[in-house]
């Protein structure tokens, strides 16, 4: 029993050491970091203010990691989601890859905020203003400029199509002197000393250098771990329920009968299948 106490022991300072190795990596384009930085009230609203170019910009409320269902009734997560005293909504996100910030990946964002937040039987009038926010490691629309903002438009007449629905992508490779590109610099720093903004300095400091600011971030990365294996171990089950489903001509109750899948594990594969 004590060999495997101390077994465990070294196990958790081991993986410890590589959390805090990789914390002193993190960068604010890095979506878990960014997303701890900014569920600080007065950085989002620092963020959206240049992104916007709106200094009377006041966020009311502000979650990071944000859990909401899609049509399926899937958690998808979103990196920042922020609400406006004007009850306009934001969700921001940082993408390293082009995948993950594709048209649709916008569009599909987009709709979720419209599902989201609104409640059976309201008016369509009663619809937030929304806005999805890119931040981007590489120029996605590929046009060399810093900032694309997207509103629908009526072909003929070249009118805006008033559905207060807007998309807007943040090309980070634009480091220059302006605010956005001061912003996009301090995104890619891993040193707080070496960023232009106070704001977000004394946050990444926090996040890195203090005790409870450190000891906050090691959790989340635990917690980040387990959820990748409890992912990892839907996968698998999914494709041996799949297997069998096919193989045997088993209805998806009768094949996770037969695996003796949990009742929570279940309601996972369930939505899947």
């Amino acid at each position: 029993m004590s060999e495997r106490k101390s077994q465990q022991e070294l196990d958790f300072e081991r993986k410890h050491e590589e959390d805090l190795q990789r914390l002193r990596g993190l960068r604010l384009i890095d979506d878990d970091f960014m997303a701890a930085v900014f569920e600080d009230h007065d950085c989002a609203e620092f963020l959206l203010r240049i992104i916007l170019k709106r200094d009377d910009l006041i966020v009311r409320e502000v979650h990071g990691q944000y859990s909401i269902k899609n049509l399926q009734g899937r958690s998808v997560r979103l990196d920042i989601l922020a609400v406006d005293r004007n009850n306009r909504a934001y969700n921001i996100e940082v993408q390293r890859s082009d995948r993950g910030a594709s048209e649709k990946r916008a569009r599909y964002n987009s709709s979720l905020l419209d599902a989201n937040l609104t409640d059976s039987g309201e008016e369509y009038d009663a619809l937030n203003e929304t806005y999805v926010i890119f931040i981007t490691e590489n120029d996605i629309l590929r046009a060399g400029l810093p900032i694309y903002h997207i509103d629908r438009t009526v072909q003929e007449t070249g009118m805006i199509f008033n559905d207060q629905a807007h998309i807007i992508y943040v090309n980070s490779q634009i480091k220059d002197e302006t605010a956005l590109g001061k912003l996009m610099h301090d995104f890619f720093c891993t040193d707080s000393s070496k960023m232009y903004y106070p704001i977000l300095a004394n946050r990444v400091w926090y996040f890195k250098e203090n005790e409870k600011g450190v000891a906050t971030m090691c959790r989340a990365m635990e917690k980040m771990r387990d959820e990748t294996a409890a992912e990892q171990n839907i996968k698998t089950l999914l494709v041996s329920v799949k297997n069998l489903m096919k193989n045997m001509n088993l209805s998806p109750e009768q094949a996770m009968d037969a695996m003796g899948i949990s009742e929570d594990d279940r309601k996972m594969l369930l939505q899947r299948i």
